[in-house]
């Protein structure tokens, strides 16, 4: 079991993503990289970042980001870590979760929600990753 936002769950993660025929046929054109801000609250002093390279049906890193001026991806979705523990159980929906503006996005919407398939094999891969949670 990996704890959250550590590099070993990311590793686990991106594990998942490249194991997953699913997230390959659903995401097989997408190209863009992500950072997952988990906001500062709840369990978290600061807030967490997590990059995520994605491509083309692969994951090609996937890494927790102490400096969040490393990267400058071309999508972020942030939110509360709470929000964040409910969408990676499956408790919430992540395109609920936006819709509700439980997460907040930046990036170009239009081209995420030709791919809200491949967010929710996204959240599938999450959830086999066995996770110790923070709180």
């Amino acid at each position: 079991m990996a704890k959250t936002l550590t590099q070993e769950w990311c590793d686990l993660y991106k594990e998942e993503i490249n194991n997953s025929k699913a997230y390959e046929e659903a995401a097989k054109t997408w190209e863009g990289d992500f950072y997952f801000i988990y906001d500062a609250g709840g369990p978290l002093k600061e807030p967490a970042y997590v990059h995520i390279d994605l491509h083309h049906g692969k994951c090609r890193a996937c890494e927790l980001v102490t400096d969040p001026n490393k990267y400058k991806p071309a999508f972020t979705l942030a939110g509360p870590y709470a929000v964040w523990k409910q969408v990676s159980t499956k408790k919430l929906d992540a395109t609920k979760a936006l819709i509700t503006k439980q997460l907040r996005m930046t990036g170009d919407m239009a081209k995420v929600m030709r791919y809200t398939k491949a967010a929710n094999e996204l959240t599938n891969c999450s959830i086999k990753v066995p996770t110790e949670w923070l709180d």
